[in-house]
């Protein structure tokens, strides 16, 4: 297939397909808009070379080749048309801005600025727009957005809304940041991004690549003799990677073949070994406990308690010491150092490090100052404390934290145990998400997976899960869905027990909805302080994640693009709620259900006063 010398070439962008049956392949490129005709061939010429003499990726069915100028794509699946956010690379700057919250607020309006041009675009130019904007006397924002070509205005617009999102959450105070995905591709720099436009010239092959997969970085002069750099990058493992890098022309290629599913902790023992650098001597951490102490002990879990500690250099960490005796928390153990140390988000608790030594196995985290949302939501006094501008704060913090963990970081996860009490608020009442004990990574392309171990809190989990143990990115978001509805409404998901409203705080919120009540179902102490838009907006996102047809519910991309736009982007109305008290589909299902039994709760307490107030449940099977 010769895509470089084709002449009908229209924006930049170019399709092809060759072959047929099972033997079909299809091709295409998308240039940068503001490139000529001949610099967007040489581009697409080097990358057309790359592939077929340096083969970065073999046996990839599908590849994409990113440099700054252009895009070279080719699949044995069509893809022509179709809108496609996955697989997506997120790169930041790893400097930071000064005067971060009035950056962010210009770059927010300048973005969303290029993103209006596009959406203006009513005579079929290109779908794409750069600019620049003053952010102080000396510096400037240089940025722009592009969709390709072959997707609907529809779509191009509703994606750039997604990705400058997720922009947004990727690059709190970076000078800079990009996301490229097959359909997107929206970058800005505090620098002229290409003061001068050449043909990137080929590299030299990458040194070869092992599993877990590496990425090398190669320098070569080009026909100016200006150095380029490019990252390879060739996906044998699932994962997706983050790299950092200022101008720099990006490689990525993909494989979607089938792989058996190994299992996570085979070799988890060598992992936290080899994570030397957030390894802490036992005897510094008893040190900065006062010998664990009964006056800085937190509270106690059901895997041990928990105590707050200070460290030479006054850093403020909560530490979790596991239990001698509980048989669970080896295997936590090993889940939260392994995942959790992968992790970098505002919207997650940041783990300071661990302990090993002997049988003593110590889990250290930044101390959150103001315990967790529980405490202050289902508290009557400190509920008041949970303005609106606060609990939707809240709402979108969490959701930003879930896209982290489901489509953004370098592992996809399932928390399987959000709720309340695992949100963690620091000094600003910012939330994190914590406690990934029960937390299970998922392959690149994983879009479920089962067990027999049924794990998490009642009124928090999925149907599918506690009936079938299937679980997905799609549990987190039923998850989310109560949990919102516990924010919106300052009530407990399961208080209802005793109650002839409603059998649970779905049924309750269901009801009114269908009555056109529903902000009735809002916290008392909210009065009148709360928008009334964003606050249907909340009910109806929530009602929607908690539907019972797993396929019904939004992901969560789609959860912040609803929270974060005000205009109507999704116009679908929720079914009945799961466990919805009037139906008749699962009529035994319910919290007296005798396929569950009660255990102790293991919410999270890095952050402070500790209280039991869920029930975690499992399922029991003979050995």
């Amino acid at each position: 297939m010769s895509l470089a010398g084709n002449s009908s070439i229209k924006n930049g962008y170019y399709n092809a397909t060759v072959g047929r049956n099972l033997d079909t392949v299809y091709g295409s490129f998308q240039c940068r808009g503001d490139v000529p005709l001949d610099v967007c061939q040489g581009c697409i010429k080097i990358g057309t070379k790359e592939i077929k003499e340096n083969y970065r990726c073999p046996n990839s069915k599908q590849a994409i080749l990113w440099y700054d100028i252009c895009m070279l794509r080719y699949s044995n699946q069509s893809y022509f048309n179709i809108r496609q956010d996955r697989p997506a690379v997120y790169l930041a700057n790893t400097r930071n801005i000064s005067n971060p919250d009035q950056f962010r607020q210009i770059l927010s309006d300048f973005m969303d600025g290029l993103s209006g041009k596009v959406a203006s675009n009513i005579n079929g130019s290109t779908k794409f727009a750069t600019g620049d904007t003053p952010f102080t006397d000396m510096i400037k924002i240089y940025g722009y957005v592009q969709c390709t070509e072959d997707i609907s205005l529809s779509d191009c617009n509703q994606g750039l809304l997604l990705s400058l999102s997720q922009l947004r959450n990727l690059t709190e105070a970076s000078r800079g940041g990009q996301i490229l995905k097959p359909s997107f591709n929206v970058r800005f720099e505090i620098y002229p991004l290409f003061p001068s436009i050449t043909t990137p010239s080929p590299s030299p092959a990458p040194l070869p690549l092992v599993s877990p997969p590496s990425s090398t970085n190669t320098t070569t002069p080009d026909a100016n003799g200006i150095k380029s750099s490019i990252l390879v990058v060739c996906i044998v493992v699932p994962a997706v990677i983050v790299a950092f890098c200022a101008i720099s022309i990006w490689f990525f290629c993909f494989q979607r073949k089938k792989k058996r599913r190994t299992e996570f902790f085979d070799d988890v023992d060598e992992e936290i070994q080899s994570t030397e650098s957030l390894q802490f001597n036992f005897s510094t951490i008893s040190a900065a406990t006062n010998n664990f102490s009964e006056a800085n002990k937190l509270g106690e879990g059901g895997f041990g308690p928990v105590y707050k500690g200070t460290l030479s250099n006054e850093q403020h960490i909560a530490v979790k010491r596991l239990s001698e005796h509980s048989g669970q928390g080896d295997r936590e153990f090993k889940n939260e150092v392994t995942l959790v140390a992968k992790l970098q988000h505002r919207n997650l608790v940041k783990l300071v490090g661990f302990s090993l030594s002997g049988e003593e196995k110590l889990l250290i985290y930044e101390f959150m100052p103001n315990a967790s949302l529980d405490k202050f939501l289902f508290d009557p006094i400190k509920c008041a404390q949970l303005d609106w501008e606060r609990r939707y704060k809240i709402i979108k913090g969490v959701a930003a934290g879930l896209v982290y963990l489901h489509e953004e970081s370098r592992l996809k996860i399932v928390h399987r145990d959000l709720k309340a009490s695992n949100i963690l608020l620091d000094k600003d009442m910012n939330p994190k998400i914590a406690d990934f004990g029960m937390a299970r990574l998922f392959v690149l392309d994983q879009t479920q997976a089962s067990t027999k171990r049924i794990v998490g809190t009642h009124g928090y989990m999925a149907p599918e899960y506690v009936m079938h143990g299937k679980f997905s990115v799609k549990s987190d978001v039923f998850s989310f869905g109560v949990l919102v509805l516990e924010i919106l409404s300052g009530r407990r998901n399961n208080g209802f027990h005793k109650s002839e409203i409603a059998r649970d705080l779905l049924s309750y919120v269901w009801r009114h909805w269908n009555d056109g009540s529903a902000i009735e179902i809002l916290d008392p102490t909210l009065k009148d302080t709360y928008s009334r838009n964003e606050a249907v907006r909340c009910i109806h996102v929530a009602l929607l994640c908690v539907q019972e047809n797993v396929a019904d519910r939004p992901t969560m991309p789609t959860v912040v693009q609803m929270l974060n736009t005000y205009s109507d982007i999704n116009t679908d109305l929720p079914s009945e709620p799961a466990f919805f008290a009037d139906s008749t589909r699962h009529p035994n299902l319910g919290s007296n259900s005798g396929e569950q039994r009660s255990a102790k709760d293991e919410s999270n307490i890095e952050a402070g006063t500790w209280s039991v107030n869920e029930l975690t449940v499992s399922e029991v099977h003979p050995r």
